[in-house]
């Protein structure tokens, strides 16, 4: 792989549902990614931010080959995934793990702790015997803290607390040395007591292996503490983007300032007007002309309404690696 070349390049995605038109008759098509550019450097996060239905997930599992794509190209390491198939596919699965949402639905109740990390290094093949096997899952339990690895092995995981069952979850993912890790809300369904070191292990770990990690997360401090970089996703398109420091505390689209102004920045003064939107994120079926942020936007009706806003959608322009799509930026 070329030392310039990012772990993960997405280009041009494009997922879309099917959904049963709003008058019963026929069928409509739901755009839930348009367009989304996407790149992660080895050891690198990136976070992708936005509210319930503007296609967080969806971008996740599509980059898992958990969904069909309808355009575009999802390449790790040079390789695109969307290429590959049967058995192809099976074999480059180590090189990309997921975490999921809901530790107490993503692991198998009826298996113990050990079985279930070795059932992910069987499946992946990086081990010839039952006994390399094992070593390997109680060292990958060590690794994340599940401590004597022995004992808790024997446990099966419904006997295990939402934040130890999200450790063996991290345990069976890492175990294989992916070069991306996608962790899709990883923590949301976690006490609060436990996000921040279920958050840490996952950050130490991907430095230690140099793992690119995407991150999906609703909530933007989240981001603004784990991630290197931050995208904001608005009705499946990436409508600001940069370093997280850069993008909390100079925000140049109208959306992001909304989510930025309800959490606290307390060195940055003007963030302290809290700026509530109206309304929801459209239907993907029926996107609104020009800028699709149009209908919620502040700034639009503070500048009287603006035929550009209506008639041209914006495209993401970039400052100094700062990437915002917006006709008003900085102003």
């Amino acid at each position: 792989m070329d030392s310039n070349q990012p772990t993960l390049e997405v280009t041009n995605l494009v997922v879309e549902y099917s959904a049963k038109s709003r008058s019963g008759r026929g069928v409509e098509v739901a755009r839930a990614v348009d367009g989304v550019n996407l790149s992660i450097a080895s050891g690198e996060t990136l976070a992708i931010v936005g509210e319930s239905g503007s296609g967080k997930s969806s971008i996740a599992n599509a980059i898992m080959r958990l969904i069909d794509v309808a355009d575009g190209s999802i390449s790790l390491e040079g390789q695109n995934l969307l290429d590959l198939n049967g058995a192809q596919l099976r074999t480059a699965r180590r090189n990309f793990q997921m975490i999921f949402q809901d530790p107490f639905e993503s692991l198998d109740p009826r298996r113990t702790v050990l079985d279930t990390v070795i059932e992910s290094i069987a499946i992946a093949g990086i081990a010839s015997s039952h006994e390399d096997q094992k070593a390997l899952a109680l060292q990958a339990l060590e690794n994340v803290g599940l401590i004597p690895a022995e004992r808790v092995g024997e446990r099966y995981t419904y006997q295990l607390s939402g934040g130890q069952r999200q450790r063996v979850a991290i345990a069976a993912a890492m175990v294989l040395k992916p070069r991306l890790l996608v962790a899709d809300e990883p923590v949301s369904m976690l006490d609060v007591s436990l996000r921040a070191g279920i958050l840490r292990l996952m950050q130490q770990m991907s430095e230690q292996l140099g793992v690119a990690t995407l991150f999906i997360t609703h909530d933007l401090s989240l981001a603004w503490m784990y991630a290197d970089r931050i995208a904001v996703v608005y009705l499946g398109r990436v409508v600001e983007e940069a370093s997280a420091a850069e993008l909390i505390t100079s925000p140049q689209h109208p959306y992001t300032k909304a989510l930025v102004s309800v959490i606290p920045v307390p060195e940055v003064s003007t963030h302290d007007k809290r700026i509530v939107l109206t309304g929801e994120i459209p239907n993907p079926t029926d996107i609104p002309a020009g800028c699709r942020f149009r209908p919620r936007c502040p700034k639009f009706r503070e500048l009287g309404e603006p035929d550009v806003c209506a008639t041209l959608d914006p495209k993401l322009k970039s400052t100094d690696n700062h990437y915002v799509a917006c006709h008003f930026a900085g102003q």
